[in-house]
């Protein structure tokens, strides 16, 4: 990008750090955002888009103003999909580097690694991904979907489709685990049965065993949880053995964009339930779409989780702007008010008071045979209903907790 195209605007790139000020501005100081995100390692494929996406709305936040005429700057670290960097990270971010809010994690278990450090020193972060749900911790937002916005409804879609006897492929952690719980509570309320569930360890790339073992147990579909470069292994190699299952999941295709990294026909017939991917075909999507890729060319692939980057940093910005502050308890007064929202490349969004997560458009993504994406479903406005429901409500009481449908809050 020029100079003029700038408009005065300097990107740095310091050790560690990323930092993007103004000239007419830079004297006053700047509201530090925390990037902790896997730059490298397993999950670098599905979240190189979050940093980017952060960047994207720094750099036009920036543009115009800032947030309360302060510069944004990004204190960026590359936690290189480790669990144990996420905690040393965390906890530099806070102590030493003194940032306002943090922006962190892929995986849940990278989550569940820092979500003690960010309560123990009353910090407050962004978990900008889709995951397992169940999260009711006052120093957190989510804005990635959850259980009740994609399984609730792919899971019946599927069984009024194909049938009522299904498989789970789940990753062997937390996200994998409480998914995989979500996945049999819905298929009993509506009547189905598991034929089978297994759990696979990350890292795992020979699924030759379980391949026999779905094609044994005959399931009408197969539900696959599986996170990584390794477990995406899976789709090729049930191909080549002609499994020839229709499949469903809550993660592939909206973040490892899986049916543009392997041939057709791997990916066909997999139905996904995303709030974000980039053949969305509507005018807010082509434009977040047009600027992601004029900054970033080389992009393979615009995923939810890059979406759901650049929205939370305006919506941070919105909750700034309206406390007047960037102090995590008045913030949280804002969103207990319970219209944070804004009109998102995927639809209007916001954020519930009681859970701290978000309101999505879910897309049922249905993938061809020649990888190409269809949507035969879209469901606006999806509320991240469970948590308030089972009796999380941060306006009330803070547990920094997590919860599942066999281990609910505890009712008031």
């Amino acid at each position: 990008m020029t100079r003029s195209g700038l408009r005065g605007l300097r990107a740095a790139a310091l050790t560690g750090t990323l930092v993007f000020a103004s000239g007419a501005y830079a004297a006053e100081n700047p509201i530090k955002l925390g990037v902790l995100e896997d730059q490298s390692g397993d999950f670098a494929a599905a979240t190189i888009g979050k940093v980017h996406a952060i960047q994207l709305a720094a750099e036009e936040i920036n543009k115009s103003g800032g947030i309360m005429g302060r510069p944004l700057e990004l204190v960026t670290y590359d936690t290189q999909s480790d669990n144990t960097r996420y905690q040393e990270f965390m906890r530099r971010v806070l102590q030493r580097d003194k940032v306002d809010v943090v922006f962190a994690g892929f995986s849940s278990a990278s989550r569940e690694a820092y979500r003690p450090i960010v309560d123990q020193f009353n910090g407050f972060a962004f978990y900008n991904n889709q995951y397992e749900g169940g999260v009711c911790d006052g120093h957190m937002v989510v804005t990635g979907a959850v259980p009740e916005q994609q399984f609730s409804t792919l899971i019946p879609y599927m069984m009024q489709t194909y049938g009522k006897k299904v498989y789970t492929l789940a990753a062997d952690y937390n996200f994998g685990q409480i998914s995989a719980e979500w996945v049999r509570k819905i298929v009993k309320e509506n009547g189905g049965e598991m034929a089978g569930e297994e759990f696979i360890p990350l890292g795992v790339s020979q699924f030759s065993q379980s391949i026999q073992n779905i094609q044994k147990a005959k399931p009408d579909f197969v539900v696959t949880l599986l996170v990584g470069t390794a477990q995406a292994s899976y789709y090729e190699q049930a191909a080549s053995a002609n499994v020839n299952l229709p499949m469903a999941s809550s993660v592939n295709v909206g973040q490892g964009y899986e049916h543009k990294r392997f041939k057709p026909p791997s990916l066909k017939d997999m139905y996904v339930t995303t709030n974000y991917i980039e053949e969305i075909d509507t005018p807010k999507s082509k434009e977040f779409y047009a600027k992601f890729k004029a900054k970033f060319p080389s992009e393979p692939y615009v995923n939810q989780e890059a979406e759901n980057s650049y929205l939370a940093v305006y919506l941070y910005k919105q909750m700034v702007e309206r406390a007047k502050s960037t102090n995590r308890d008045e913030i949280r007064k804002v969103i207990a008010m319970g219209d944070v929202c804004m009109d998102a490349p995927e639809g209007k969004v916001c954020i519930d008071p009681k859970s701290q997560h978000m309101s999505h458009t879910i897309y049922l993504a249905k993938v061809g045979a020649d990888h190409s994406i269809s949507f035969p479903k879209i469901w606006e406005d999806i509320k991240p209903y469970w948590l308030g429901e089972a009796g999380c409500d941060l306006t009330k009481k803070d547990p920094m907790a997590q919860y599942t449908p066999s281990n609910p809050p505890p009712k008031p």
